[in-house]
């Protein structure tokens, strides 16, 4: 099993430790990602053990106020909800281009008012939904021309699946060195589309593990970067990178948190200009609006900071 492929594989199980799918469902997403029958019960029970762990360690400590940095939620919540248009979104386009092995698919949204950057917005292990085109259109409606990529453009695109367990078992079986040459492919687009504006990526989950192999595959023409909870790669160099990288990570998220030191190292020896934030009482996929794990004040920050970090770094 690759790398990617475990990470995925114990998505599901996490998944299922929270409640959000049955075990009958899990063991199915497990199969189609090719996890043996006999691996399969010993990922269900150590996230299940994990799970149990991370609830008595919480009723232990409590939960902290906050952000690890010590600002508070609520009010530069509220300041994000206002500065985001109440996260309203502008419709966005399906758009194709040309990749290094064929047209790729994408969901493409031109800035409204003054034009600011512009931003390529990479999926969770969903693929390209509408919550992802719904982000790239938050961005437009932000000032920042934006594409989302669709990283099964090859295979047909999302939409083509039959549900959300083919999409993750296809992006499993997909070799991510073609993920690097598709993203630089999107960079390239997106480039022509907002000509002479800086560009930066964001990504969520998965997509936020796809931002840090961008980063580490040397792609240059980023000014600025901000994975979300997103695994960074084992051994992941940065040296070739220069965007400055805003790291947005969820304090109960252990299973991602627990490649953190190694992004911030490689950040270091890379000499990049970076910041990494914590939401202490947010969890896994917190960002997601659709989902069973979204935290509206987590999320409300979250996107202002993204906003402020973009607009420092790719305006």
């Amino acid at each position: 099993m690759t790398e990617l492929q475990r990470y995925l594989a114990e998505e599901v199980a996490e998944d299922h430790a929270d409640g959000i799918i049955t075990r009958r469902e899990a063991v199915r997403r497990l199969g189609l990602l090719g996890v043996s029958a006999g691996a399969i019960g010993g990922l269900l029970g150590a996230a299940a053990s994990d799970a149990v762990a991370k609830r008595s360690d919480q009723r232990k400590h409590g939960g902290e106020e906050g952000e690890r940095d010590g600002e508070r939620k609520g009010e530069r919540g509220r300041r994000a909800r206002a500065n985001a248009g109440d996260w309203a979104p502008v419709a966005t386009q399906a758009v194709t281009f040309a990749g290094p092995r064929g047209q790729l698919m994408a969901a493409w949204a031109p800035a409204t008012g003054k034009p600011r950057g512009a931003v390529l917005v990479i999926h969770e292990n969903r693929g390209l939904n509408d919550h992802i085109r719904n982000v790239a259109g938050r961005f437009a409606a932000s000032g920042y021309s934006a594409l989302a990529l669709d990283l099964l453009s090859q295979e047909g695109g999302t939409a083509s699946f039959a549900d959300e367990a083919a999409v993750g078992a296809a992006l499993a079986a997909a070799p991510p060195e073609r993920f690097d040459a598709d993203m630089k492919a999107a960079v390239t687009e997106l480039s022509k589309r907002a000509p002479e504006k800086n560009i930066a990526a964001i990504g969520f989950c998965f997509g936020g593990g796809m931002v840090w192999r961008l980063l580490a595959a040397g792609e240059r023409r980023l000014d600025a970067a901000a994975p979300f909870y997103g695994p960074f790669p084992v051994g992941g160099d940065l040296r070739h990178a220069q965007a400055a990288v805003l790291g947005v990570y969820a304090g109960l998220d252990d299973r991602v948190n627990a490649t953190r030191d190694g992004a911030r190292a490689a950040l270091e020896a890379a000499d990049l200009k970076y910041r990494i934030v914590t939401f202490t009482e947010a969890g896994h996929a917190f960002f997601n609006d659709s989902g069973a794990r979204f935290n509206a004040p987590a999320a409300e920050e979250a996107w202002h900071r993204v906003l402020s970090w973009f607009g420092k770094h790719a305006d």
